[in-house]
């Protein structure tokens, strides 16, 4: 708030809320509108009420009935007028009304853990703020006057043509501006795809075949829309897709999988998509973690070898900020136009300033800064980790640290859920692998950790392994 804005306010004084009866006095009414709201604490002491004239004509009645006003209140103390500095709610007026009021107990609040390795998020102080403003103020500036109007459903078209070339120079995709739909985020797209609720409306319909490890709230999600989810088992070249039955769609995490890790293997991304041809179903690509890659390049989009049997969903959740609330959908043209009325309503899209601003942030090249910096930093963080396990916990054998904001620790059998309550009580908090359990696979279950290295400031890291490597079970 700029010193030129705080002293013009002070000049105008506060906008009120101040509702008088249809009939009767207007100078009773306005007093006991005046006094209730400073009674009540709306007009906390010290506020600078308007001059006459802007009230008297915000409520239509007449100057002179708002200054008797004003004079009735300054005579009771509850206002005081000086020369220069205008009517104002005088220190002495105590919201008595306010203050008589029972206190409404707090509900207990729970302790935030002393270190916090669940996965899911950057680390948030490494937000780059200084670019991200810059590409803000440069987005607003050149903006056209129309971007501030009732805009696209589909989203900015200079998002969409940013994303266009940055996702084929980086993921492989192959796609044009026109089949790119800017949403709010994973979740968003799942919603927009699959409907509101179980009355139905979405783009797609269930059953739908999803990996038998993931996140449980879009499980949560696609059952609210009615979708049910049948869970594909997994080994280590990731989903098996051979036993993909009568389903018509499946939802993978291809480029790192979502929590065991490892890319999905290359044979069985050609006949994932051998089975959407043949099935005339769809693959729902979740591109998790694609840019972070730390032991050889980054693995392409499965939407690169079929873009009209793949919808590729994507986000900055991890690579920026889930604050920003930016994501996108790469979709077959057939449904784009399901899609975009689906959307709806304006108040379902995503802040146009933010997308202005992102697509400045990918065409003047900080988007790859930002994430080539991350990436260093994250591979840093993966190596101390493994490093202090290894010195500290050999019998834990770590998995899943080829790329992404995460690892999975193997835990001997049955200890799984004995640690995660051991780092609970010592302030650390964690994800149990079973948490990420489809509740109907017949896949064994395996006791393990998921440990998100990316959420803890980079001065609190060391503490935060520290104390994780001191809560792990003996061999």
């Amino acid at each position: 708030m700029t010193e030129s804005w705080v002293n013009s306010a002070q000049r105008i004084g506060v906008d009120l809320h101040l509702e008088l009866p249809a009939t009767g006095g207007r100078r009773a009414a306005l007093i006991a509108a005046l006094r209730d709201a400073v009674v009540d604490g709306r007009l906390p002491p010290g506020t600078r009420l308007p001059p006459y004239r802007s009230l008297a004509a915000d409520l239509g009645v007449a100057r002179n009935t708002v200054a008797d006003a004003y004079a009735e209140l300054v005579a009771e103390g509850r206002l005081t007028a000086r020369q220069g500095s205008g009517t104002r709610v005088a220190d002495r007026a105590e919201p008595l009304r306010a203050a008589a009021r029972t206190p409404k107990k707090s509900p207990p609040r729970a302790r935030a853990p002393r270190h916090d390795l669940r996965q899911g998020a950057p680390d948030a102080s490494a937000f780059p703020r200084a670019a991200w403003a810059a590409s803000y103020r440069r987005a607003l500036q050149s903006a056209p006057s129309e971007a501030f109007g009732p805009g696209d459903p589909a989203g900015r078209p200079e998002l969409r043509e940013a994303l266009a070339e940055y996702l084929a120079r980086a993921r492989g995709v192959r796609t044009e501006p026109g089949r790119i739909v800017i949403c709010s985020g994973f979740a968003h797209a799942l919603r927009l795809l699959f409907g509101q609720g179980r009355a139905g409306g979405g783009v797609l319909r269930g059953p739908l075949a999803v990996e038998a490890y993931g996140l449980g709230f879009h499980r949560h999600l696609l059952a609210t829309a009615g979708a049910r989810t049948v869970p594909l088992p997994l080994d280590e070249g990731g989903a098996l897709v051979d036993r993909l039955g009568r389903e018509r769609a499946v939802l993978l995490t291809p480029a790192h999988q979502f929590p065991t890790g490892g890319p999905l293997h290359a044979e069985r991304r050609a006949t994932v998509v051998d089975w959407a041809r043949a099935r005339d179903g769809v693959v729902l690509e979740d591109d998790y973690d694609g840019e972070f890659r730390y032991d050889r390049k980054p693995v392409g989009a499965i939407q690169g070898l079929d873009p009209e049997r793949v919808i590729l969903i994507g986000s900055v959740s991890k690579s920026l900020s889930p604050a920003l609330r930016l994501g996108w959908m790469v979709l077959p043209e057939r449904y784009v136009d399901a899609v975009l009325a689906a959307k709806g309503e304006r108040e379902a899209w995503a802040s146009v300033p933010e997308q202005l601003a992102l697509a400045d942030f990918v065409v003047s090249g900080s988007y790859d800064r930002h994430v080539r910096r991350m990436r260093q930093r994250y591979r840093r963080r993966r190596d101390r980790l493994v490093e202090a396990l290894a010195a500290n916990a050999p019998h834990v054998r770590v998995t899943g640290v080829a790329a992404g904001l995460h690892a999975v620790l193997r835990l001997p059998p049955g200890t799984e859920a004995s640690t995660v309550k051991a780092a609970t009580w010592h302030g650390v908090a964690l994800d149990g692998l079973g948490a990420f359990r489809h509740p109907e696979t017949d896949m064994a279950a395996r006791d393990g950790l998921v440990v998100g290295y990316a959420t803890p400031p980079e001065h609190a890291y060391a503490a935060a392994v520290d104390a994780l490597c001191a809560v792990l079970p003996p061999p």
